[in-house]
């Protein structure tokens, strides 16, 4: 009987062998090349816009992948990470009609390799067991000897995976220097100060982009249009634009520009009316700017005259040399969570300081999409700007305090397809009505952008050192480079990540381990209540006497030790049905996993191949 029983199994087993080589077989032959991605967030489908610039490559691309593969044996997170980024790299190249060759190194210490990853600027990092320095970067190549390099792919930025190889690819594809054009109404660059009459240097945020794009100056005054080979159009400070400068503003979004808005209801840096003559010119004259016509056309609520406070955010100022700072309600300090954690430009930085700034909306029945990147609490409100200005105690403004309950947005990226602000022109060429989806991202903050808001600027020797206190630079970095590539890499936002956590197990041991601390606690009590009881019967007795229990006593002790063991036993029951639970659910897993999937596979498989033979019976 046990001899036929163990033939029974034994032959069972080998059919269960032979269907599953024979499901691997029909299913490597029927479904070759294709691929079904079942993950909750599609982790394995590439974005519209990714697959758009892979279609686009006309010249060979070479992409090496860096990975210390043989040093991370005991790291299974970073493990895990490199393979996601591996296929991903994989499903690229194999979506790019073989113009993308991607090569996978691993570069052991000391080696040829090794000193190919740091002469493509690649970093290695100390994460090893023993403290190796461990490889996991991307290098990039173009047939013209262009060069684009992601120094280590960090696994917490996982979220934006996709767009940084797609980044890097595009990179690879252009050829050129981004073009940013610049209308500013503020003196960002070299100018001369007229009070101290010499030369001021220029901001930070300038000399950044200089360094990083082609900046081209356009005079608001004179111009007529935007030259085409403009990737991007950065608008600061932008007061009384002529009539033509709207509507070459306006038709530059229309042919599918970038553009990228920083208004204000209180320019600080401003320099209106200033006048060594006359230092009263300067504090009455108008530091707002705001574009009315171009804003109503994008469906933009903006109220140049007023600015938002938060008390939650209010920045600690110094009113006065030596006296002790005091919280300001109109400098604000926003932290990680009031910046998107989806976009790229704010997703990575921890801190933004802004002052007297603004705030947008939709405006009611828009057709567009306002998704902010920076917002206030909701323990903020808005007031004249005239508030602001002025006050040698800025806690005046928390007299009275009324906050709203509602968040306010700073920073918000626009998305649409938008239409002309100038239907009655009738230019050449006129755009009524842009052919594709756009975005602009819009800032209610000039000051932001300002030295004294995010950096210290020391001279050292002949040289000049930076020490940034808060992320506004590169913020606007982020922002000028996500606007320079294309409409498809534009597209492509953050994602969820390949990390996901044991949801239904986490939920059970939760549930158990209160449950347990529910009694664990009861206990407690019980134990304290008894223990008082004993030293209140304790210290009645007589000095030098021994303690002698009643009989009632010794029952309730024994009662209570009783109900002891009793909850022990409880909560040792507990965790047992806890791992009972646990074990069913990786029973069911394990069978979806092998059993399921496979006997699906092999369904769908003969379906598609019964449904084959019944075309081509047809056609015959």
């Amino acid at each position: 009987m046990n001899q036929n029983r163990k033939l029974m199994t034994g032959g069972a087993l080998a059919v269960l062998a032979v269907l599953f080589v024979a499901v691997i077989l029909i299913g490597n032959r029927v479904f070759r090349g294709a691929q079904v991605d079942l993950t909750q967030n599609h982790l394995y489908t590439l974005s519209a816009g990714t697959k758009n610039i892979l279609a686009d490559i006309d010249e060979p691309i070479h992409l090496y992948l860096f990975w210390s593969d043989k040093e991370t044996h005991g790291i299974p997170q970073l493990r895990i990470y490199a393979q996601r980024v591996r296929e991903m790299l994989e499903e690229m190249a194999g979506r790019a009609h073989g113009q993308i060759k991607l090569e996978v190194i691993d570069p052991q210490p000391f080696s040829e390799d090794e000193d190919r990853a740091t002469g493509y600027g690649l970093q290695a990092v100390p994460a090893g067991n023993n403290g190796e320095k461990i490889f996991l970067g991307l290098a990039g190549t173009n047939s013209t000897n262009g060069k684009s390099v992601i120094p280590f792919l960090q696994p917490n930025k996982e979220a934006f995976l996709e767009y940084d190889i797609a980044k890097l690819i595009h990179e690879l594809t252009v050829t050129h220097k981004p073009v940013v054009g610049l209308i500013t109404g503020l003196q960002i660059g070299q100018s001369f100060d007229q009070a101290t009459r010499s030369l001021r240097d220029p901001w930070v945020i300038d000399q950044q982009l200089t360094q990083q794009f082609d900046v081209r100056q356009l005079n608001a005054a004179s111009i007529q249009s935007i030259d085409k080979d403009i990737d991007v159009l950065v608008l600061i400070q932008p007061k009384k634009l002529p009539p033509d400068a709207q509507y070459a503003i306006d038709q530059f979004v229309m042919r599918g520009g970038h553009l990228l808005v920083f208004v204000d209801p209180d320019a600080e840096t401003d320099k209106a009316g200033e006048d060594p003559n006359n230092p009263q010119a300067a504090m009455f004259a108008d530091k707002s700017s705001d574009m009315p016509v171009l804003f109503k056309a994008w469906g933009i609520d903006y109220d140049p005259h007023k600015v938002v406070l938060d008390r939650a955010h209010a920045l600690q100022i110094s009113v006065q040399p030596g006296a002790a700072p005091v919280p300001d309600p109109a400098i604000l300090g926003f932290v990680k969570s009031d910046l998107s954690p989806s976009d790229v430009v704010t997703a990575n930085l921890d801190t933004i300081n802004v002052s007297s700034a603004g705030y947008f909306a939709l405006a009611k029945g828009s057709k567009y999409t306002l998704t902010p990147l920076i917002q206030t609490s909701d323990d903020a409100m808005p007031v004249d700007s005239s508030r602001v200005k002025f006050l040698p105690d800025p806690t005046v403004l928390l007299n009275g305090y009324a906050p709203s309950r509602e968040r306010y947005v700073i920073a918000g990226r626009l998305e649409g397809q938008f239409t002309s602000a100038f239907p009655d022109r009738k230019d050449a060429g006129h755009i009524a009505q842009a052919k594709d989806k756009g975005e602009i991202i819009l800032v209610a903050d000039t000051d932001l952008l300002s030295d004294r808001m995010w950096v210290q600027v020391q001279p050292f020797f002949d040289q000049k050192i930076m020490n940034a206190f808060a992320n506004n630079g590169d913020f606007f970095i982020n922002a000028v480079d996500n606007l320079t590539g294309s409409s498809d890499l534009i597209s492509i936002r953050g994602r969820a990540t390949s990390q996901r956590p044991f949801t239904v197990v986490e939920d059970m041991k939760r549930a158990a381990e209160q449950n347990s601390r529910g009694k664990e606690q009861q206990l407690q009590q019980q134990l304290s209540d008894t223990e008082r009881k004993l030293t209140e019967l304790q210290s009645g007795k007589a000095k030098g006497s021994e303690m002698v229990l009643s009989p009632a006593q010794q029952s309730e002790l024994q009662s209570f030790l009783q109900k002891k063991v009793e909850i022990r036993k409880q909560l040792r029951q507990v965790r047992r049905d806890l791992d009972k639970d646990i074990d069913a659910l990786g029973s069911r897993l394990k069978f979806i996993d092998i059993a399921l999937m496979p006997i699906l596979i092999t369904i769908a498989a003969l379906l598609f191949a019964a449904w084959k033979r019944r075309r081509r019976r047809s056609a015959a």
